[in-house]
């Protein structure tokens, strides 16, 4: 009888050390998460700066390897990830059913869906990893990351790595703070008419948007500036007619009519986008299904499978999916428990179980499609949660029956709890195929993988809780009770709560959501002729992310992607190592959004603690055009000296390599 051997026994893989070593890291790469999510609706992926750290640290340590240090970004990346769980949960206190975040129960949400999202990714990694020519380009980049490291020069290549890291966070960081100090603007807007109508204009001077423009790229900075130019440009003149009669002022009109009509719009594009991307995608998740199955049969008769083929034996898969059912469904309950819908919830709570447990792969193959085409960081998830609750409210509301009042405000809460959980399956698969196709790249064994990746769902969902707690604490969220002047947008949970109380209120305008729907078709099809005939692309679900994120963070989005461009072009003609080159850019960029992101966590603490919203602002008379054009000036040229610098020091390692 055969019998499983590993390939490399020497090389250690999943260790205390690699395992408590990502834990740290997911500390402090969680929380930036979560800190921009709520800011700007977007959220980065961990992988690449993970290994650059796990490497220089790794390296100080008797045999470390490879895979080692694979595992390490593994499981920071997959609790970084988890974050997105933010783009649901602050909607209940934007409704006004929770005043804050139950600890436990808070946990719980992000745990379950996350450890279904694992179960349910793996058996797709067979069809859309091993068994498809989908590029997952973080995933490759981050492979190529730990080949570098594991090189006699990787050590010097890792120690550049974090200087350009410490350096983009460093800066962006300073940045943030001489805005809290009031030195200058880190914003600037306007409103104006256009005809009978109204438009803005509006840019956030982040350096962290910068960094996920460069990351994104060019194909989806563009996509993504098209859906802003159709909200802001064509919708948002025509949807303002005849409205500036009522007597509101100019601002007031334009961004209420933005927040309560455009966005729904942006939410019919995505939904138009999400379907389609899964009817690309059936016919290779039955396949991976089938050979994950007959992998399984194969390891039973006793026949050697690869060890690089080696997933968590499907049977086990399929229990603990069907076992994680009992806590959802406790969760659900106790959720409805002493409310309106006590004595009435069997059910929605059944349905609710039956929609987590069928639409729960759907989600999965979804957005890990998404990620193996765009990668992680361009994925927006997001959309795919509208059109999950959108299913979720319709599901829920016909199981229930008519409501009014307490009971629908009641149904809205479970709605957006329920889909929480399913949101967690979305946000892990996201990441988790993108991890594995790194593991496949530099021979790691996928079942180890695999438990890393629950390792960091369990660390992810310990620390989202309190740093969710301490934002809310801090400014609260965009149109909650309570919210502060600097509250976070947290556009999507806006969005989706919107969206939720339309269903159960009857006051959804469904007119918007088919003229999005509408366009996220014409868009389907321009992109289909583009990949057809021409080297080009305009992913439709990132229009629809242009169309529904305000211009402030659009356009910013759009400028980093241009200098990204740039910046890899002269990475291209420099010659050298061009491909490490890029990899320094990257490593910027990821700096710029880690520092911005805990500076404001920090932040967030001092305003916390002090009761006090400014609590640095030093020269509050310095507002109005003299701060825009200072910041607008200062912006501008730390963005040149940085990118400059960056050039600087890649290109003098490359010359004493």
């Amino acid at each position: 009888m055969a019998v499983d051997t590993p390939a490399t026994p020497t090389l250690r893989e999943l260790t205390v050390r690699g395992i408590l070593l990502g834990g740290v890291i997911t500390l402090v790469f969680t929380a930036a998460n979560v800190y921009l999510g709520l800011k700007v609706g977007l959220t980065f992926a961990t992988a690449i700066p993970a290994a650059v750290i796990s490497m220089a640290i790794l390296r100080n340590f008797a045999n470390h390897s490879i895979v080692e240090n694979n595992i390490v970004q593994t499981v920071a990346s997959a609790a970084g990830t988890l974050s997105a769980i933010i783009f649901v949960l602050p909607g209940l206190i934007m409704i006004g059913y929770w005043t804050g975040f139950p600890y436990w129960i808070t946990v719980a949400v992000c745990a379950v869906g996350g450890i279904l999202g694992v179960m349910y990714s793996i058996p797709l990694r067979r069809a859309l990893v091993t068994g498809s020519d989908l590029p997952y380009p973080e995933g490759v980049a981050a492979a190529e990351v730990l080949k570098v490291g594991e090189r006699s020069e990787g050590a010097a290549d890792n120690r550049t790595g974090l200087r350009i890291i410490t350096l983009g966070a460093a800066v962006s960081a300073g940045f943030a703070l001489l805005a809290n100090l009031k030195v200058l603007a880190n914003s600037i807007s306007t409103y104006f008419r256009v005809g009978a109508g109204g438009s803005m204009f509006g840019a956030s001077l982040s350096l962290a948007l910068i960094g996920v423009g460069h990351l994104v790229g060019m194909a989806v900075g563009f996509a993504m500036l098209v859906g802003m130019l159709i909200s802001i440009a064509v919708i948002l003149p025509i949807r303002t007619i005849g409205d500036f009669a009522t007597g509101e002022s100019v601002a007031d009109v334009i961004s209420g009519a933005f927040a309560n009509e455009v966005r729904f719009v942006g939410a019919g594009a995505i939904a138009v986008g999400a379907v389609w991307t899964l009817l690309k995608i059936l016919r290779p998740i039955v396949k991976g299904i089938t050979e994950a199955l007959s992998s399984a049969r194969d390891r039973r008769q006793g026949q050697l499978v690869d060890i690089t083929q080696r997933d968590i034996p499907f049977p086990i898969v399929v229990g603990t999916i069907v076992v994680m059912l009992l806590p959802i469904a406790v969760l659900l309950w106790d959720f409805s428990r002493g409310t309106v819908l006590q004595g009435s919830s069997a059910g929605i709570i059944a349905a609710s179980l039956v929609f987590i447990f069928v639409i729960g792969l759907v989600i999965a193959a979804v957005c890990g499609y998404m990620a193996g085409l765009i990668g992680s960081s361009n994925s927006p998830i997001s959309g795919v949660g509208i059109l999950t609750v959108l299913i979720a409210a319709l599901l829920i509301k016909v199981v229930f029956g008519p409501s009014s009042g307490d009971q629908a405000t009641a149904l809205v809460a479970f709605t957006l709890f329920a889909a929480a959980i399913t949101f967690g399956v979305a946000t892990i698969s996201n990441d988790n195929l993108q991890d594995l196709k790194t593991g496949q790249l530099v021979g790691a064994t996928p079942w180890k993988q695999q438990v890393a990746l629950v390792i960091g769902v369990l660390f992810g969902s310990a620390i989202i809780p309190p740093v969710l707690q301490l934002m809310q604490t801090a400014f609260g969220f965009l149109g909650a009770p309570g919210a502060s002047e600097n509250a976070l947008a947290a556009p999507q949970a806006a969005l989706i709560s919107s969206l939720a109380k339309g269903v159960f209120g009857g006051s959804l305008d469904w007119g918007l959501i088919c003229l999005g729907a509408a366009i996220g078709v014409a868009v389907v099809l321009v992109d289909e002729i583009l990949h057809r005939t021409t080297r080009f692309a305009v992913p439709p679900l990132a229009v629809g992310m242009g169309m529904y994120l305000p211009m402030s963070l659009i356009l910013i989005i759009a400028v980093g992607a241009v200098i990204g461009y740039f910046y890899n072009r002269w990475a291209q003609r420099s010659g050298g190592d061009v491909e490490r080159k890029k990899r320094l850019g990257v490593l910027l960029a990821t700096g710029l959004i880690v520092g911005e992101s805990l500076y404001g966590v920090v932040f967030a603490g001092f305003v916390a603690g002090t009761g006090n919203e400014d609590p640095f602002a030093i020269f509050t008379g310095n507002d109005g055009n003299l701060a825009s054009v200072i910041g607008v000036v200062a912006f501008a040229g730390v963005i040149l000296w940085l990118y400059k610098r960056t050039q600087t020091i890649s290109s003098r390692e490359v010359a004493k390599d």
